[in-house]
């Protein structure tokens, strides 16, 4: 367990070390194309202020953006001590609690870290689970908050969004930006741009649903250690293959923050799912269970 958190983290860096490298190639791209090198850094650096900018925003974007609501013990009895309990267990600061009324079985985290987390649940998910089932998920959310995926999420959500930004600007630039004949740029350097440019989003897309796909592995199982009851979350994974059906408000960037995935599926869903399928997380809960 303490392994995998060690990975995690030496993970993170070198994902961000690929969004960066992904950026400059960008950045190089623009400065080839105009003849000035210094556009790179300022590529970077704008970058980075637009990614902090989302960090520090993401989490009131996204309790906007799925119509989850604030609660205090008196509105949710329930829920809101199951997370009080899980933070005390955890030796967490509390974090804000949130209902969102959707029929949907689903619940998420979001924060910057622990002192500044949310967790929400949906009503669905409350009226379909017992008490056991219910904390295990919470638990499993709590297990993002401890593990720091939320900060990760929000990072990587900032800076997918502006490599996409980036590369629609690029493009544009590339094919109605006028006359550029002063650049002396090589023709298979504008093919090679065209390239980056192009396949930067969505490997960016790729390598950010990559990384929610383990850390949904890692927080089954924090979750699991946190309440010593692998089975409860194996059960209530188990409902969600029964009972799980998309949520009313939808969209696609918020859906790596979530228990399961809230999109309706696809052709393709799980090459471009943020989340790995059901029976392999509970294939991992069973297997491991004596490890908890």
């Amino acid at each position: 367990m303490y392994k995998a958190i060690a990975a995690n983290k030496r993970n993170t860096i070198l994902i961000m070390a690929l969004f960066i490298g992904l950026v400059a190639g960008i950045g190089y791209v623009v400065s080839a194309l105009y003849g000035e090198p210094s556009i790179t850094w300022w590529v970077l650096a704008g970058v980075t202020i637009y990614a902090l900018i989302q960090y520090f925003a993401a989490a009131k974007l996204a309790t906007a953006m799925t119509g989850a609501k604030q609660i205090e013990k008196r509105d949710n009895p329930r829920l809101y001590r199951m997370v009080e309990n899980l933070s005390i267990t955890l030796g967490m600061p509390m974090p804000k609690v949130y209902i969102i009324d959707d029929p949907a079985p689903n619940a998420f985290a979001t924060g910057r870290d622990p002192k500044h987390a949310i967790v929400a649940a949906t009503t669905g998910l409350m009226e379909i689970m017992d008490d056991n089932e219910l904390e295990a998920v919470m638990a499993h959310e709590m297990g993002h908050v401890q593990n720091y995926d939320i900060r990760v999420s929000m990072i990587a959500f900032g800076l997918v969004s502006a490599i996409a930004i980036l590369s629609d600007i690029v493009l544009r630039m590339l094919f109605f930006g006028g006359d550029r004949r002063d650049s002396n740029m090589h023709p298979a350097v504008l093919i090679i741009g065209l390239v980056v440019v192009i396949l930067a989003p969505i490997i960016a897309t790729m390598v950010q649903l990559a990384v929610s796909r383990q850390r949904e592995f890692l927080a089954d199982a924090s979750g699991a250690m946190t309440t010593r009851d692998p089975e409860s979350l194996a059960k209530a994974l188990e409902k969600l293959q029964s009972y799980g059906q998309p949520m009313k408000r939808q969209n696609s960037s918020t859906a790596h923050l979530f228990f399961s995935n809230p999109l309706k599926k696809g052709g393709l869903s799980k090459l471009f799912s943020s989340h790995p399928p059901l029976e392999d997380r509970i294939e991992r809960l069973r297997t491991n269970a004596g490890k908890f």
